[in-house]
């Protein structure tokens, strides 16, 4: 292959990626976390293969009951014969010669099992509580990615505000520096103090690049989330606000136990290797099948023609204990689904209780940060009215410009655990 084609093969497949995501996404739209979900769920390359895994196993239902049904079939045949001869120099083949000739042949068949002690009930049965084990999974699937967009949409909200706090540490810091600049003109302050504010300014500066920075990896895993990583510039309806969650630890278990989708697949699982036991043993038992077929044959036209119809009983006497080890194994696989089950339970009553502390301690940490952003507030006012005032310095003011930074950008984190704790315990409850 040439060096060339990896890149042509990236344009063939990006350019329509491209235009379905414009479809989906109108240049400055503005998104809400709904609206990312939407496009989530349609986009996502893994919900599509799930979609798709439970659309095979839809098939392969299709492909068990084949057996409800006759099976029929047409042959047609020719052969060039040259018989062999006997020392007389005449032919085994009914006194003919040993001259060459043709052999016709064509006809149909159809067969039809008749009973096969629950064998086909049980395989259908068996696929179709595999379709609904992997419709299960392709729920845990989409949960999975509803959570992710979760993430990344509050990621993005986050380092918006985060960056509207760096921008405003700017203009503080900038404000200060002509502060200091007026005052040393007028020979009331020294030189130091426009030198700090400087470098106030600078780091100022440096710490919003890094936040633009953190801006945009947010929006492009926003975008590799919803499953559109080439995305047109959109535009995202701020939101952090607090709104308490109301649940409890039993009530959110409950919910988990009754709704989680992988707690579902397992338990579909289950019944599935439950019945697979008894397809089984159905080895041990006889096949009774009907056979009818109607054929014409001859070595020259006309073809004489003929029928035939019966029945077969196949009892298997003696397979090599092939069913035996076939019931042990498909027993060996029902333990091992039974204790996963047990696995997943203890796994989601963890989940749970993390998710819910986690919950409850970012809603106590939401007002002890709002609290602490007003005492950092009022601390930076009372250093800058020190400062105008001539007995403050510049040391006292830049402290305080970073302790008010550092509540604003606490406060952010805050909600944005909050948000993150809730969407997790939605999560671990199976809700979406």
């Amino acid at each position: 292959m040439k060096w060339y084609m990896p890149f042509m093969l990236f344009f063939i497949f990006a350019l329509p990626l491209h235009a379905e995501a414009d479809e989906l996404i109108q240049q400055g739209e503005s998104l809400n976390l709904e609206r990312c979900i939407g496009i989530a769920v349609k986009m996502h390359p893994d919900i599509t293969a799930a979609k798709n895994t439970v659309s095979a196993n839809e098939s392969r239902i299709g492909q068990a009951k084949a057996n409800y049904y006759p099976q029929m079939n047409w042959s047609t045949s020719y052969s060039r014969i040259s018989p062999s001869s006997g020392t007389s120099g005449s032919s085994s083949v009914s006194g003919r010669t040993n001259e060459a000739f043709d052999q016709y042949s064509t006809g149909f068949s159809l067969s039809q099992t008749l009973y096969d002690f629950g064998k086909t009930p049980t395989e259908v049965k068996i696929q179709k509580l595999n379709r609904d084990s992997a419709a299960s999974d392709m729920e845990s699937v989409t949960e999975q990615i509803i959570l992710s967009v979760k993430q990344a949409y509050y990621g993005v909200v986050q380092a918006k505000y985060t960056r509207l706090v760096a921008e405003d540490t700017v203009k503080q810091t900038q404000q200060h520096l002509e502060q200091a600049k007026g005052f040393f003109e007028v020979g009331t302050r020294p030189k130091f103090d426009v030198t700090k504010a400087e470098v106030d300014v600078s780091n100022a500066k440096l710490n919003l690049i890094r936040n633009e920075n953190a801006l945009r990896i947010a929006i492009v895993t926003l975008n590799n989330a919803m499953g559109i990583p080439d995305a047109p510039e959109y535009l995202l309806d701020e939101n952090l606000s607090f709104e308490k969650y109301e649940t409890t630890l039993e009530d959110a278990l409950s919910k988990a136990y009754k709704n989680r989708p992988d707690l579902q697949s397992v338990l579909v699982k289950r019944q599935a290797a439950e019945s697979s036991i008894n397809l089984a043993r159905t080895g041990y038992y006889p096949v009774l099948t009907g056979s009818a077929g109607y054929n014409w044959s001859g070595e020259q036209f006309p073809l004489e023609h003929g029928w035939n119809a019966g029945a077969t009983l196949s009892f298997p006497l003696f397979s090599g204990f092939y069913t035996k080890y076939q019931v042990e194994e498909a027993r060996a696989g029902l333990n091992i689904l039974r204790a996963n089950e047990e696995s997943l339970r203890q796994t989601i009553f963890l989940e749970v209780q993390q998710a819910f502390l986690y919950l409850r301690a970012a809603e106590e940490a939401i007002p002890t940060a709002k609290l602490g952003v007003e005492q950092a507030q009022e601390n930076l006012d009372i250093a800058n009215g020190r400062y105008t005032a001539g007995v403050g310095n510049p040391i006292e003011v830049t402290d305080a410009e970073v302790a008010l930074n550092n509540a604003r950008t606490a406060h952010i984190q805050a909600l944005y655990d909050y948000k993150i704790a809730q969407a997790s315990i939605e999560k671990a409850m199976g809700l979406k």
